[in-house]
């Protein structure tokens, strides 16, 4: 049984001032999220949902998975969603020495960069113009933003992120869309009873949280809407 709660205590938020727990909102406004893709079927299926209610979210991204299946992690860029780096290999920062976190990060990194040229150079063909990186996050929403994987970082590995100029993005709300022993009506009652304006929500387009994300997020995307809430991407 897990000690991790679905909405993060605001005690816990002050200890770490320097992460977004949540996002400041005078707006019905809510930040979805989806950790640990791109996955076959998954990811285009919750594109699929996400654009059917006008929505747009930030995928927290293996760069190990948008090596496998960079046409999905296109897709995501193609509709207008943030992009947010998840490691190169999900690995657990506290289990890891800081060098070879940061070097996994930055991996995960260059993997997004050789992805985005590609876009841009399937977009100019006639002048084979590879637009400068930096210059075309406004467009493609490719920011420095990090999520570590389970949670999981150091001060120490955190403190040369925010250096190194990334925006450490943890989260307001747990789905638990991921664990086997959460039916896919408390999934969804996770989200439900414990968002309000300015949550960051953790889901997942992973094979291991489809059954109860795939329940769960139609639903949200549903009940909020109806409440006048929209959803956006982190920016």
């Amino acid at each position: 049984m897990t000690l991790t709660p679905v909405k993060i205590p605001v005690v816990a938020k002050k200890m770490f001032p320097n992460y977004a727990w949540d996002i400041a909102a005078t707006d019905k406004t809510i930040y979805l999220t989806f950790d640990d893709g791109p996955t076959p079927e998954i990811t285009n299926w919750t594109l699929k949902i996400l654009k059917s209610f006008d929505a747009k979210a930030t995928f927290f991204c293996i760069g190990n998975n948008v090596e496998k299946h960079p046409n999905i992690f296109q897709n995501i860029l193609k509709e207008g969603h943030a992009i947010g780096n998840h490691t190169y290999n999900h690995i657990k920062g506290w289990k890891t020495k800081t060098e070879d976190y940061i070097k996994n990060i930055e991996l995960c990194e260059s993997v997004f960069k050789s992805q985005y040229c590609h876009t841009e150079r399937s977009r100019s063909v006639k002048t084979q113009k590879i637009i400068d990186y930096q210059i075309q996050n406004s467009e493609y929403r490719i920011q420095n933003y990090f999520r570590p994987p389970y949670g999981q970082i150091t001060p120490k590995q955190g403190k040369k992120l925010i250096e190194l100029g990334y925006k450490i993005i943890m989260w307001d709300i747990l789905s638990f869309d991921w664990d086997k022993n959460v039916t896919k009506e408390t999934c969804l009652n996770n989200v439900i009873s414990k968002t309000t304006k300015g949550s960051i929500i953790v889901f997942h387009d992973s094979v291991k949280a489809s059954k109860n994300m795939q329940y769960a997020l139609p639903k949200v995307l549903e009940y909020f809407s109806k409440l006048g809430y929209s959803f956006k991407a982190i920016d």
